[in-house]
């Protein structure tokens, strides 16, 4: 700390020295024509002679390397594409300027204009003819930023991350380009783009724990979104046939590698359509934002090999825990059994008021999720799991329902949409009942509720963690990887 200290010091002490030269240390607009990486691909193997010294370029950005040897300076300068080395003479600039020209440093933003030339070991380098201090840089970069160990202060800082690490800066141009194509895939097939509230009278969609917040005006109670699904259900009912929303949610919840309390979803509702068109759908927008962003139908994550060619196995729930579980299907099939089963595995007494089906929803997670490395459908949940879903027949415990796995991940979560105003009283009434006291359960929204008496088509929509699914295809450790600003606990002072 001592030592970063003095270079701040040091640093204070050019600015001043600027400004009693007359410099703008903080200066206003260059016109920068060119970026770092399109020079180094149109020019790159050029020789020197097919340079000839005509080629003026003008760029802008930080400088991360300077090396000073007497009458002459190198340095790298790094905009948004990349890298490209620079090079001041004195002879070339004039005293003064070059004088000025030792006082910069590196993390110095500034902009400069040229001409292309190759130094003796090859390097295309741009020989500055002028330049322009942008922004001084007080405080001194990391030196040795790359591969520090405390990521949490990579992410409390994410714009020297940023900087100093080029694969950070990657993934968030990934992230940016999958969220591109998957506009463009809704798009061309028809569907509206919508925005629905973030701030919400009732929380609905999902069972998670709402933020709470206060209107002063209309002294109201409201909640961040924990999902947008009773709105763009809404819709539908409108006559929006086919509709999506990447929106952002939120859930006061815990936080881990999986989890953040804000978070990006894709969701979308097709009338007409039932979970299994989706699946189909599904297949196909994965697929086609991997051949899009990646390039290809195979990745890897977590040092595991994904194969993303369709199709992808289907398989129940129920099967699953047979299959990935090494559990007995008559064990499953039994209430009582599964009860036993979660005494033994302490699940009862964590959670007392636990249904057949959320048993079988925690062993699932205890005992398959992360085996299901290759992209898999999970169908035909229980019944009581899903109150929005439609049942798969009369009598039945199970709905039209699908998770979809990769890499031990859930991705997303999507079923035919219940559509008969009655059944969704009754569930949500039979969901107040089980769920008394609950932080997690939520009031009836009645207007929904109106929404479909005046009738909603058949319908089936999902929803896609688009988190998660950058995580995926970046091979990222950690959500808070795949997010510029994570939530982190308060800074120690």
């Amino acid at each position: 700390m001592e030592e970063a200290s003095e270079l701040i010091e040091q640093r204070l002490k050019k600015l001043q020295q600027l400004r009693q030269a007359g410099v703008d240390p903080y200066g206003g607009r260059f016109e920068a024509k060119d970026l770092a990486q399109d020079l180094l691909v149109r020019f790159g193997n050029c020789t020197e002679e097919e340079l000839g010294g005509d080629h003026a370029v003008s760029l802008a950005g930080r400088i991360m390397t300077m090396r000073r040897h007497g009458r002459a300076s190198f340095a790298h300068l790094q905009d948004r594409s990349g890298r490209i080395q620079i090079y001041f003479r004195e002879d070339e600039l004039g005293e003064e300027p070059y004088a000025l020209c030792k006082r910069l440093d590196i993390g110095d933003i500034i902009g400069v204009r040229g001409r292309l030339f190759r130094t003796r070991t090859g390097e295309l380098t741009v020989g500055v003819k002028e330049y322009q201090l942008l922004s001084k840089s007080i405080r001194p970069l990391p030196e040795k930023w790359h591969g520090l160990t405390d990521v949490e202060l990579r992410y409390r800082q994410r714009y020297l991350d940023l900087l100093v690490n080029p694969e950070v800066s990657r993934i968030f141009r990934v992230r940016s380009q999958m969220i591109r194509t998957i506009r463009d895939f809704f798009d061309r097939r028809g569907y509206l783009e919508v925005e629905t509230p973030m701030m919400q009278p009732l929380p609905g969609g999902a069972n998670a724990r709402p933020f709470v917040t206060h209107h002063n005006a209309l002294n109201m109670r409201l909640y961040l979104r924990i999902a947008p699904e009773l709105y763009l259900k809404r819709l539908v009912v409108g006559g929006v046939d086919r509709v999506y929303e990447i929106n952002r949610n939120f859930r006061n919840e815990g936080i881990s590698t999986q989890h953040n309390p804000e978070f990006t979803m894709l969701e979308f509702y097709q009338a007409y359509s039932d979970y299994q068109d989706l699946m189909a759908l599904t297949e196909e927008l994965i697929c086609h934002v991997a051949q899009e962003t990646l390039g290809g139908w195979e990745i890897r994550f977590r040092g595991q090999r994904i194969d993303l060619r369709p199709p992808w196995p289907r398989l129940t729930l129920m099967d699953s825990l047979v299959q990935w579980g090494g559990m007995a299907a008559e064990d499953l099939s039994d209430p009582e059994a599964v009860g036993r089963l979660a005494s033994k595995l302490g699940l009862s007494s964590n959670m007392p008021e636990l249904t057949w089906g959320m048993i079988l929803a925690e062993l699932f997670e205890q005992r398959v999720e992360e085996k299901l490395i290759q992209p898999t459908f999970i169908v035909d949940y229980p019944l009581d799991l899903s109150p929005l879903a439609k049942r798969k027949g009369d009598g039945s415990p199970f709905v039209e329902r699908f998770e979809l796995f990769i890499g031990g991940l859930e991705v997303a979560n999507a079923y035919s949409e219940l559509n008969d105003p009655l059944e969704q009283r009754r569930r949500f009434e039979e969901q107040a009942r089980r769920r008394a006291g609950d932080e997690e359960a939520h009031p009836i929204d009645e207007d929904f509720i109106r929404a479909l008496e005046y009738g909603m088509p058949p319908c089936a929509g999902e929803g896609i963690g688009i988190d998660r699914l950058v995580m995926i295809f970046t091979d990222s450790a950690s959500i808070r990887d795949v997010i510029l600003f994570p939530h982190l606990r308060p800074e120690r002072e």
